[in-house]
């Protein structure tokens, strides 16, 4: 069945027979290359091995329930590109009771293992190709053979200390080129290996170690499927790398001589969404980041998943389904102008691979022309209370937890590069961040609205094979937002949103407020019980967009509450940032009234208040603490006609106080966040929890509204 470039090509549901038996087995099938040199991907140019580091092997699991059976491959490669994968589940499908799209294959995404595809300077090996086919093929007959009685578990444990992100944004000043030569690159891989030159990560991580246990009756380990978003370690080639070790270091600790006669256990490490992550924690300075080696790096995350295995409680009625949907989705190809200088420079390679990244580009561009639009796959399946999402792609650590969040079943993982390897599907706003993860490429070519439909489309397969609505994200309520709710604010944004245009007022007003382009969506917010129990507070890193608001009949008297993060070095330009701004349009008027951060114009680091314009009418104010950079703190602007008073992290006195005249005429409705009315230097950082009241609060107020910790 034909369908429109982005529209549904087929979708099949299969739902199982409830309180069946369930069935399980689980096999590894080496997929080690028999000959030699053999063409490796994973870098920008080609690359060979002729010897093995550690063995590559394709990890099974078969699950039945009497009604439906089903296959979960996870394949030590960088990528599989969806036709082999199609093709591997064919030639199973032939020699086994499970049908094509009930299976799943993933690669793991480490980087020195043979190329089956194609990828910027590299192609694939034509003769690995048809050999890990084969073995793919392989795995899933080995998997069904094992058959026997089982029940099934599952278990989150926590390991942020083992994943960080590695895409950092930028300073506005430090804007790189990307390989076309254009200015574009405002967020990049380690680009915060230099503090000078960020002003914070783009985006939140994932610290969520999950593993599905399968065991037989009486115990007895059969199979571990553990899901962690973190890259690649890096290793010599040819490796596995550390989801090789993980895979095998499961076996050792858990089912150490308990098989006897039985199949061997199958431990699995599957690639979970960290297109934008890696272990190296840039947050922490040069001297205090770890260096581990990839054996303790391993080891480290083991003890956490071991430590958690033992928690597991099992399932032995669980009943299982599997959906699938294809897409057409069309990649980003080049404008004209773009192709005629790929194709003028691909025509002076002739037949040999690229040698620098330009060519690579060029390359890539003539390539996306050719294809104009590719087929991806996105499945769901649910194992008892427990479902599995995947994408065909290298997904932001955002992406995923879009997934847990809102899929209705609440012990859900994600795989990312299932069924296919079709590059990184940064969420929309990453898109105008730029960097490598966007460069038009098979490696990030597809569409703007790639990642938005297939996060749809995965959440929609999670409600068919569940049978329930997706769940609604909401963050949780604690001391700190109960507080500001009782005060009774006209407006208050969480700016908790996962994306969109729109901040959420959570008042009953429902004044809610726009983001201009420019923002980042669920970075870390401020602790202090604003979310219960270890729910992680979120908040919106701005990175040249602002919040615009319309509060009406705004007089001269108001409250405004906020907590602030600044991400630029305090002494990087004359105004450090504007964090907020009551004003016109496009203009700083004689009624205006701005807060931000001193920089060189003034005193860097120190509270910034503006009111009036002009010689005449204009003050000038500075705070006398030192906010250091990269930490939150917390700020309550109080307006009387008369007087205007700034508090500085709950201090009883305010941190600046200054009178003004009253003024007559009609009050600006317009409050802007994030930047000021006449967009002057944007607030490079995060904002959180701000609320606006249209009276102003007493000293003892404000008081109520700073957190206890």
């Amino acid at each position: 069945m034909h369908a429109t470039m982005t529209g549904l090509i087929c979708t099949v549901l299969c739902v199982s027979v409830a309180q069946a038996e369930l069935r399980v087995g689980a096999a590894v099938t080496n997929i080690t290359p028999q000959e030699f040199p053999v063409i490796v991907n994973g870098g920008m140019l080609s690359n060979q091995a002729t010897e093995v580091n550690t063995p590559l092997h394709a990890r099974a699991i078969v699950v039945d329930d009497g009604g439906e059976r089903l296959a979960i491959v996870v394949v030590d490669s960088c990528m599989i590109p969806r036709p082999l994968c199609d093709e591997a589940k064919q030639l199973a499908a032939q020699r086994t009771k499970i049908r094509p799209d009930r299976m799943l294959i993933s690669a793991t995404h480490t980087h020195t293992a043979p190329s089956c595809m194609g990828a910027l300077g590299t192609n694939a090996d034509l003769k690995y190709v048809p050999y890990l086919r084969e073995k793919l093929a392989q795995s899933i007959v080995a998997a069904e053979k094992n058959l026997e009685p089982a029940r099934v578990g599952w278990v989150v444990a926590k390991a942020a200390e083992y994943t960080a992100l590695r895409r950092w944004i930028r300073r506005p000043d430090r804007v790189d080129l990307d390989p076309f030569g254009n200015p574009t690159v405002r967020a990049n891989m380690h680009a915060a290996s230099n503090w000078d030159n960020v002003i914070g990560p783009s985006g939140p991580e994932d610290p969520d170690l999950s593993m599905i246990s399968f065991q037989a009756p009486d115990g007895r380990p059969i199979a571990v499927l553990a899901n962690f978003s973190m890259h690649y370690f890096s290793d010599k080639p040819l490796s596995a790398d550390y989801f090789g070790l993980f895979s095998e270091g499961l076996k050792q600790r858990i089912a150490q001589d308990k098989q006897g006669a039985h199949p061997p256990f199958v431990g699995i490490m599957s690639h979970g969404c960290s297109g934008d992550i890696w272990r190296r924690d840039y947050a922490l300075p040069a001297t205090e980041r770890p260096n581990p080696t990839i054996a303790s790096y391993t080891e480290g995350l083991l003890k956490i998943a071991v430590a958690a295995y033992q928690s597991i409680r099992y399932d032995e009625t669980a009943d299982i389904a599997m959906a699938e949907k294809r897409l057409r989705l069309a990649y980003r190809v080049p404008d004209k102008q773009r192709l005629t200088w790929a194709q003028s420079i691909v025509a002076e390679m002739g037949e040999r691979l690229p040698k620098t990244t330009e060519e690579v580009y060029a390359r890539e561009q003539v390539i996306l022309h050719d294809l104009q639009s590719t087929e991806v796959v996105v499945q769901a399946l649910r194992i008892g209370n427990i479902g599995i999402a995947t994408t065909p792609s290298e997904t932001y650590a955002l992406t995923g937890i879009k997934l847990k969040k809102q899929s209705p079943l609440q012990h859900t993982m994600v795989i990312e590069l299932a069924n296919g390897g079709d590059g990184y599907i940064p969420p929309p706003e990453q898109h105008l961040l730029g960097g490598y993860n966007t460069w038009a490429a098979r490696s990030a070519g597809l569409e703007v609205q790639a990642e938005p439909k297939i996060t749809a489309a995965a959440l929609q397969l999670l409600e068919q094979v569940s049978g329930q609505r997706r769940r609604v994200y909401q963050a949780s309520r604690g001391p700190a937002c109960k507080a500001i709710l009782d005060a009774d604010p006209v407006a208050y944004w969480r700016l908790d949103e996962f994306a969109g245009k729109r901040a959420r007022d959570v008042t009953r007003h429902a004044r809610d407020a726009t983001f201009e382009t420019g923002v980042a969506f669920f970075l870390d917010g401020p602790e202090n019980g604003f979310c219960q129990g270890s729910e992680v507070n979120r908040a919106v890193h701005f990175a040249g967009g602002r919040l615009v608001a319309r509060v009406p009949r705004v007089t001269d008297t108001y409250t405004v509450s906020l907590w602030f993060w600044n991400g630029m070095p305090n002494e990087g330009r004359e105004t450090t940032g504007w964090m907020f701004s009551h004003d016109d349009h496009y203009s700083v008027g004689p009624r205006g009234v701005h807060l931000g951060l001193g920089g060189t114009a003034t005193q860097p680091g120190k509270l910034l208040l503006q009111t009036g314009a002009g010689e005449a009418t204009q003050v000038v104010a500075l705070g006398t603490s030192d906010i250091a950079r990269w930490t939150w703190n917390h700020v309550v602007l109080v307006r009387t006609p008369d007087k205007i008073r700034v508090y500085l992290n709950g201090a009883e006195k305010p941190e600046i106080q200054v009178d003004c005249q009253p003024r007559k005429g009609a009050f600006s409705e317009q409050f802007f966040f994030a930047g000021r009315s006449d967009q002057a230097a944007g607030w490079e950082g995060r904002l959180d929890e701000i609320a606006v009241f249209d009276r102003a609060l007493s000293a003892t107020e404000v008081q109520s509204l700073q957190p206890v910790d």
